[in-house]
């Protein structure tokens, strides 16, 4: 508390010669437009400044790790995607996100399970990100971590187009285009780009090749509707797994003798589509109809051999649809809202014979349902005080058909499951005065097990690990937000969350990961930013997260490959693995506007990472800096940029992220040593 109550009075005096500019307006908290300033919930945006100015544009680890609350690792590998975890919620995630909602122009891109992929999200024409943290995030459906929201951007007044080119260490080649415009009632945005590497480490080269596009077209007056589409493709992502603590000190860009032997890899495509119908029927009441549909394909290939099922497929085709009515009479705005997500994927199981696929292991149906009623309220009931609060109920159900079924050694592992919860949230704003405002929040969340964590029985047998439960979360959160002189915003939030049930890691063993319900656990820290604009064309932005995430109840896992039956003892007190204790976020940049210079330099402080649930070892605290500069001229239709980037400045050696609870002590994924990039682009106005 007492960080939080010093913040609080130094910046009540300052109050009175506050700015009236106020943070950005989100929708994220509410699902409507409102400034963030005036939610009782931490929120937080990364704005387009922050997400192209002088970077590669293709991962959320290059622009989240600034958002307090976040924390971001890269495996160094597209196979794998980025870690990312919000207060604590995702690290036991093997790839993917877990615990986390994703959502793309108010189109989900985690599946009805709760699996989510940022490598969906396409940073080259995105307006900004959200980053929702709390209770509040709750109403969004089945996750504990919090919601991530891309928008992208609307396309310029006249026609535009264009393309940059961006070239930097380890082979990596990025090509983007861009074109975008309005004519008549119709505006609209698209983007390409294409990203290429060799990878730091060995076999990881990789290709991602993206598309995105948004047009939105107004009917009348009070009724518009926008559409987009997005394309991801990742042809032979090669993987080069884990390393040991002894492996990373004898050669730290090696990838183990097995990644070549079975050829690790994944390929990867998913193509999705949308329609957001918004119209008003009156100067209080307004109806948003969304509608979806998507199609992914993955195939992986996994160090397992023998007669084990060492390459993993699906097909999933997945749709959903939504509808929202929002309400506005006085002081009291309120909405009304349902929900419906559906996949079915049709998943099969080969033998890796020596990175050729061979014959069938596993062939099953698998169909996921997820459906939602929720209302949401906000009350100004006196004019320094408002209250918010919301109730969602979700029920997903799960089914499993097996067509891989031989009589006498394989029987029919068919099955089904479901679970559902009420999820309720409340929060409190108090305005102290124009610029500061206090608030707190209570509420709870339940996190469902995705199809990737029920899809292996931790006891070795087939079929579905049907008995996995969700795990239940209760949050309690206070915090302040507040200008001071000359526009700086300081906010602060200081929060505690009790889970029921967490689901962690039980083994990990060669790419395949089981899962299981532990005890209770605990997680409470402090979140502070402070944005300061300063004179002379300065702006510095600082951030810092303290985070306590810890198991209250024993329990038994295991620690050895093949193992099925668990023996080591998970003590109580020990550190939830893939959570560092702190990170520190800080950023000064300088815009020169006569000659078109700019130039930033970012600095990471991230605390030590435990990589297993016995906490038998860690990966070390670690400093970064990054260094960028560039120039800008512009004429009257064209504009051109180039700069240059350096990350890790100083060459420091340090651990990217882990690989929580690998059964062979494959913990760690080296990041890079100190990288360059290039950039060029162009743009003309028609």
């Amino acid at each position: 508390m007492a960080p939080l109550a010093l913040a609080l009075s130094c910046t009540h005096g300052l109050s009175a010669r506050a700015a009236e500019t106020l943070p950005a307006v989100v929708v994220t908290g509410t699902r409507i437009e409102q400034s963030s300033f005036d939610l009782p919930m931490a929120i937080d945006t990364v704005s387009a400044d922050s997400l192209h100015a002088q970077k590669l544009e293709t991962n959320i680890s290059e622009s989240l790790a600034r958002v307090p609350g976040v924390a971001v690792g890269s495996r160094e590998t597209y196979a794998q995607e980025q870690q990312l975890t919000l207060r604590g919620f995702g690290s036991r995630s093997q790839f993917g996100v877990r615990g986390i909602r994703l959502l793309a122009d108010g189109i989900p891109a985690s599946t009805p399970d709760g699996q989510g992929g940022s490598g969906l999200f396409d940073l080259s024409s995105a307006a900004r990100i959200e980053v929702l943290r709390g209770p509040f995030s709750a109403l969004y459906g089945n996750h504990s971590g919090g919601v991530v929201q891309v928008f992208t951007e609307d396309g310029p007044a006249q026609p535009t187009l264009s393309g940059s080119v961006m070239a930097g260490s380890w082979g990596t080649l990025r090509e983007a285009l861009k074109f975008g415009g309005t004519a008549g009632s119709v505006n609209y945005i698209g983007s390409l780009s294409n990203v290429e590497t060799d990878g730091y480490r060995d076999h990881s080269a990789a290709t991602k090749q993206q598309a995105n596009v948004k047009m939105r077209v107004a009917l009348t007056d009070s009724t518009s509707i926008t559409l987009v589409g997005n394309y991801l493709n990742q042809p032979t992502n090669q993987d080069p797994l884990g390393l040991t603590a002894d492996q990373v000190r004898q050669n730290r860009r090696q990838a183990i003798a097995t990644t070549g032997t079975f050829d690790t890899r994944r390929s990867l495509r998913n193509e999705q589509g949308g329609a957001v119908l918004d119209t008003r029927l009156s100067a209080q009441d307004s109806i948003r109809a969304t509608v979806y549909l998507g199609t992914r394909s993955n195939q992986q290939f996994l160090p397992i051999g023998g007669l084990g099922t060492g390459v993993s497929a699906f097909d999933r085709d997945y749709w959903g649809a939504g509808l929202r009515w929002t309400h506005r009479q006085g002081a009291l705005t309120t909405s009304l809202g349902a929900e419906y997500d559906r996949a079915v994927e049709d998943r099969r199981g080969f033998r890796n014979n020596s990175g050729v696929q061979g014959l069938l292991t596993r062939d099953e149906t698998n169909t996921v349902d997820q459906s939602g009623i929720y209302a949401q309220a906000e009350w100004a009931f006196a004019p320094a005080w408002s209250l918010s609060g919301g109730l969602r109920y979700t029920r997903l159900r799960v089914d499993s058909r097996d067509h891989f079924i031989v009589p006498g050694s394989n029987p029919d592992d068919s099955g089904s499951t479901s679970f559902s919860a009420w999820t309720p949230a409340a929060g409190l704003l108090w305005k102290l005065d124009p610029a500061v405002n206090l608030y707190a929040n209570v509420g709870r969340s339940f996190e469902t097990p995705t199809l990737i964590e029920l899809a292996y029985r931790p006891d070795g047998t087939n079929g579905l690990n049907l008995g996995l439960q969700p795990s239940t979360s209760t949050h309690f959160e206070i915090g302040a937000k507040t200008i001071l002189a000359s526009d700086i915003q300081l906010t602060a939030a200081l929060f505690e969350i009790r889970t029921h049930k967490e689901i962690v890691v039980f083994s990990n063993a060669n790419g395949r990961t089981t899962y299981q319900n532990a005890g209770d656990t605990r997680r409470r820290g402090l979140e502070v930013a402070l944005d300061a604009p300063l004179p002379g064309g300065f702006a510095a932005y600082l951030s810092g997260t303290w985070l306590e995430a810890k198991f209250r109840d024993a329990y038994l896992t295991c620690a050895s490959v093949g193992c099925t039956v668990p023996t080591v003892t998970v003590n109580a007190g020990n550190r939830i693995p893939g959570v560092p204790n702190f990170t520190v976020y800080g950023e000064l940049n300088w815009k020169h506007a006569a000659s078109g210079f700019s130039a930033g330099v970012e600095a990471r402080w991230v605390g030590p990472v435990n990589v297993d649930d016995r906490n038998s070892a860690t990966a070390g605290q670690y400093t970064v800096a990054n260094l960028r500069a560039g120039f800008e001229q512009r004429g009257s239709a064209w504009t051109l940029a180039e700069f240059i980037r350096i990350d890790n400045l100083f060459d420091k050696e340090y651990i990217g992220a882990v690989y929580v609870n690998d059964a062979s002590s494959r913990f760690y994924a080296p990041a890079p040593e100190r990288t360059f990039l290039l950039g060029l682009s162009a743009q003309y106005r028609f």
